[in-house]
C-alpha cells in the first residue's frame, strides 16, 4: 500500500565522485514511509503508476523549478549550545567553553528554558532541510528527554546523548558529574528513559553514549561507558583530536593519542561518530578505519576551533566513514548547506596553502558532489540508517527546494552544484520525514 507519490526532477548521490539526476522521477512511497519505487519516465509501468496514484489522490507534483533532494543527515549538533550560535568566536577555545559554554548548558536544569530552546531548535533544523540529527545533550537526563520530545513531535529524526563529564581537573564544578558512578548511572537510566519515550515510533529517538571528550572523562567513567555501550549495543559518540590543545591532552596524560584512548575503553566501534579530527595521524586515521568509527566533519567550527583542515579526500580515498556535522555552536549556522560550501572551500585552503611561501598540499580539493555525499549519504552510512538516498528500500526523508533562477543551457550536473551553492532557508520548500511532510515554507 502506498500513501503518497512525488513526482518531480531529483538528485541522489552514487558515491562521492558521481550524483545520479532523477529527470520527473516517480517516487513511489509506502505506508510505512519507506521509498517502494522510483520510475523513470523510460519505465514501461511509469504512466500507469502515474495514473494510478493520481486517481487515488496520492500524487504529489513537484514544480518544474524545484527540486528534491534526500533529506541532511547532521552528524554533530550541542543542542544546549544553540542559544550561543554566533557568540564568542574569536575567542580561544578554553575561554569559549569556559565563559560562554558550560555556563549556559547548566541552565538547562530549567526545563522550562529547555522546551523554549529545543522547540526553536527543532524547527529550525528542519526548515535548514535537516531529517537526522546525532545530538549532544547536557548532563541533565528531563532536559534532554525534553528534546527527544520536541523532535518527536517535529518529526525530526534523531539521537540524543547524555553528556558525562566527570573530571574534576576540567569542568567546572556547577556543571559536572559529581563522580564517576554518577555519570554511569545517570547514563544507563537515561537510556532506559529515551527508549521508553519513543517506543513503537518509527521515529523514536536513538540513546548514544556520549563522553564529551577524553579530558572531561576519569578514567573510571570512559571504562564505565564503554561496558554501557557493549551492554545496550548503542553508538557512541564524543570529540576526536579536535585543537592542538585536546590532541597533547591526551599525550601528556596517556602517552597516547586520543584516538588510542577511546579505543582502549571500548568506545571505538561500528557505531561511533566522532567530532572534528583534523589533528589525526595517518596511524590514528588507520586506527578509525579498522574499527569502522566515522568522523563528523565540522568545517565551519575546525575554521575557528580546529587548528586545521580536515583531509576529507584522502580519507575517502582510502576508505574512512565521513560524514558532515554544524557543530552548533562552534559553527555558528544549522545549515548544512553553509557548511558543505565551507568544505568545499576549506579543501581547496589546504591545497593552495595559506600564504606565498605554503605550497599547500596536492589533491587536496574535494568537489561539492563529495560535500553533497557527506551530507547525505556519508552521514546515514556513519549512523548506519536507511537513509541519506532516493532509492528503492531507503526511508522517504527528503526535501524539496526552490531554484529561484533558471538557466536554460546549463547541464543537470551544472544545475546541482549550482543550486546547492545558492540555497539558503527561504529556498527549502518542503521536508518529509517517514514519507510524512513536517515542515512547509
Amino acid at each position: 500500500m502506498l500513501k503518497k507519490v512525488l513526482v518531480g526532477n531529483g538528485y541522489t548521490a552514487i558515491d562521492h565522485h558521481q550524483i545520479k539526476f532523477l529527470p520527473q522521477a516517480l517516487i513511489e512511497i509506502d505506508t510505512s514511509g519507506v521509498i517502494d519505487r522510483v520510475l523513470a519516465p523510460t519505465a514501461p509501468d511509469y504512466q500507469a503508476a502515474y495514473q494510478a496514484a493520481q486517481q487515488a489522490h496520492l500524487l504529489e507534483k513537484v514544480p518544474a523549478d524545484q527540486v528534491i533532494f534526500p533529506g541532511f543527515v547532521d552528524l554533530h549538533v550541542h543542542a544546549p549550545q544553540w542559544p550561543q550560535a554566533g557568540l564568542a568566536l574569536d575567542k580561544p577555545l578554553a575561554a569559549w567553553l569556559n565563559d560562554y559554554t558550560f555556563p549556559l548548558e547548566a541552565k538547562y536544569q530549567d526545563l522550562d528554558f529547555a522546551r523554549q530552546v529545543y522547540h526553536e531548535l527543532v524547527h529550525e533544523l528542519l526548515a535548514q532541510g535537516t531529517t537526522t540529527v546525532l545530538f549532544f545533550g547536557t548532563i541533565h537526563p528531563e532536559a534532554n528527554l525534553v528534546l527527544g520530545e520536541e523532535s518527536l513531535h517535529q518529526g525530526l529524526r534523531t539521537l540524543i546523548g547524555r553528556v558525562a563529564m566527570d573530571n574534576p581537573d576540567q569542568p567546572p564544578v556547577y556543571y559536572r558529574d559529581p563522580s564517576s558512578q554518577a555519570a554511569i548511572v545517570a547514563t544507563e537510566t537515561f537510556i532506559h528513559q529515551l527508549n521508553d519515550l519513543g517506543k513503537g515510533n518509527p521515529l523514536a529517538p536513538i540513546p548514544v553514549i556520549t563522553p564529551r571528550f577524553v579530558p572531561s572523562c576519569t578514567d573510571e567513567t570512559l571504562a564505565g561507558l564503554g561496558s554501557l555501550a557493549r551492554k545496550y549495543d548503542l553508538p557512541v559518540q564524543s570529540h576526536v583530536s579536535e585543537s592542538n590543545w585536546e590532541h597533547q591532552y591526551a599525550i601528556d596524560r596517556f602517552g597516547i593519542h586520543d584516538a588510542a584512548v577511546l579505543d582502549h575503553f571500548g568506545l571505538l566501534t561500528s557505531r561511533t561518530v566522532l567530532a572534528h579530527a583534523t589533528q589525526l595521524t595517518p596511524e590514528d586515521q588507520a586506527l578509525l578505519r579498522q574499527r569502522q568509527t566515522a568522523i563528523a566533519h565540522c568545517p565551519i567550527s575546525n575554521a575557528y576551533f580546529g587548528n586545521g583542515v580536515l583531509p576529507v579526500n584522502d580519507l575517502l580515498a582510502a576508505k574512512n566513514r565521513v560524514g558532515l556535522g554544524t557543530d552548533i555552536s562552534g559553527g555558528y549556522s544549522p545549515s548544512l548547506y553553509d557548511n558543505l560550501r565551507h568544505a568545499v572551500a576549506l579543501s581547496q585552503v589546504r591545497n593552495d596553502g595559506i600564504s606565498r611561501d605554503d605550497e599547500g598540499i596536492a589533491n587536496a580539493r574535494i568537489s561539492m558532489v563529495a560535500a553533497f555525499y557527506l551530507a547525505t549519504v556519508g552521514g546515514a552510512e556513519a549512523l548506519n540508517l536507511p537513509v541519506g538516498r532516493i532509492q528503492a528500500g531507503k526511508i522517504a526523508d527528503l526535501q524539496v527546494v526552490k531554484d529561484r533562477f533558471k538557466r536554460p543551457t546549463e547541464t543537470a550536473q551544472e544545475r546541482f552544484e549550482r543550486i546547492l551553492y545558492q540555497t539558503h532557508r527561504s529556498e527549502i520548500m518542503q521536508v518529509y520525514t517517514q514519507g510524512d511532510r513536517v515542515y512547509q515554507a
